[in-house]
């Protein structure tokens, strides 16, 4: 099989993979050569088979027809919506290059790509949520300049949003790349059919320890905090904005739906990448601890279900990508109109 065959106290680590299972049975197997379905019922692989074919049946579409509508309507094309684009990329980078790639493994209970496909599928994985997760961090950042006004009179250009996208891509290649080159490794996961970075071992030679801790300060506790900083800000910046107008019902209406969008965007980013911090950094915390293999699966696949989701909270809420996405597809008579929302958010920045 060719694997060094270290075992921890309720786990098997081989070459370039870990078992959450002792193999003092002797039924452990390499996930690169044979079928693990005595982790868990063959069932279970097809139903993931299908789920992950879901996400690309759904999240492929989605993200796709975003970049579309804005390359066909130029009132599209503002800064403030670059990086919308960017999250639409990225979930396609997700759907095209990692979950297609699941399919197959699930589909023969393995990772029968090998080790190199193990690594492109967890680097391309890593990559798109990275891209993701800063790209909702930027786009807090970029309504809190605009609604909070830090800076004073300060205009939003192109420039800064292209700046924010280019920023997304740097942080996601500074988390991706790192176990391309020894910083870390990429293995398989959970049920063994997709791979993330090695939160499990302490490989000689690859330095898990510090990339993970690396990982949980710069690309998870930091994104919280500006999350909920600028959320937070803003949602009290639209209230106060509301108070000195408490006769306006668009300042009104405006200020409830500022509200549920931070709700909203803040919620759908716990879900999104909560599970799977919690769980990578109790692993992190307790090396060779028990844990069932669905345990691991689930928050992994909370992470990827973001390419759907985000597209559907950040898009699909944004009035003019809406209906721009409707009179494409054929459904113009379902189009909503702009004028009152726009009017109320204009209200809304001229008081704050």
């Amino acid at each position: 099989m060719g694997w060094d065959s270290s075992y921890e106290p309720n786990g098997t680590e081989g070459n370039n993979f870990y078992i959450p299972m002792s193999n003092k049975s002797g039924i452990v197997r390499s996930p690169f050569e044979y079928a693990q379905y005595y982790l868990v019922d063959s069932m279970i692989y097809k139903l993931l088979a299908f789920y992950m074919f879901f996400l690309i049946c759904t999240g492929t579409p989605i993200n796709g027809l975003t970049l579309f509508v804005t390359a066909q309507n130029k009132k599209l094309r503002q800064p403030l919506n670059y990086i919308l684009v960017n999250l639409a990329v990225a979930g396609l980078i997700m759907c095209l290059f990692g979950f297609t790639i699941t399919i197959t493994s699930a589909l023969n209970g393995y990772f029968i790509l090998g080790p190199t496909f193990c690594t492109l599928e967890g680097f391309m994985a890593t990559l798109g949520g990275e891209v993701s997760l800063w790209s909702l961090v930027a786009l807090a950042i970029e309504r809190y300049i605009v609604v909070c006004k830090p800076m004073g009179s300060f205009k939003f250009t192109g420039t800064h949003a292209g700046a924010g996208v280019l920023f997304t891509w740097i942080m996601a290649l500074a988390c991706a790349a790192p176990p391309l080159f020894g910083w870390s490794r990429y293995i398989p996961e959970g049920m063994q059919c997709s791979c993330g970075p090695d939160y499990y071992t302490l490989a000689p030679g690859f330095n898990n320890e510090s990339y993970v801790t690396y990982m949980f300060v710069v690309h998870f506790f930091i994104p919280v905090f500006l999350i909920f900083f600028t959320y937070g800000s803003l949602v009290l910046t639209v209230k106060a904005a509301a108070a000195q107008q408490q006769d306006s019902a668009s300042t009104q209406k405006a200020e409830k739906e500022v509200t549920r969008m931070c709700f909203l965007m803040v919620l759908g980013f716990l879900v999104a990448w909560l599970p799977y911090a919690s769980f990578a950094g109790w692993i992190f915390m307790n090396k060779g601890a028990a844990f069932s293999v669905l345990t691991a699966s689930i928050p992994a696949f909370f992470a990827k279900s973001s390419a759907l989701y985000n597209p559907v909270i950040y898009i699909l809420m944004n009035k003019q990508f809406r209906n721009c996405m409707l009179s494409t597809i054929g459904m113009g008579g379902m189009v909503e109109d702009e004028t009152s929302v726009s009017a109320s958010k204009t209200e809304v920045s001229t008081a704050a």
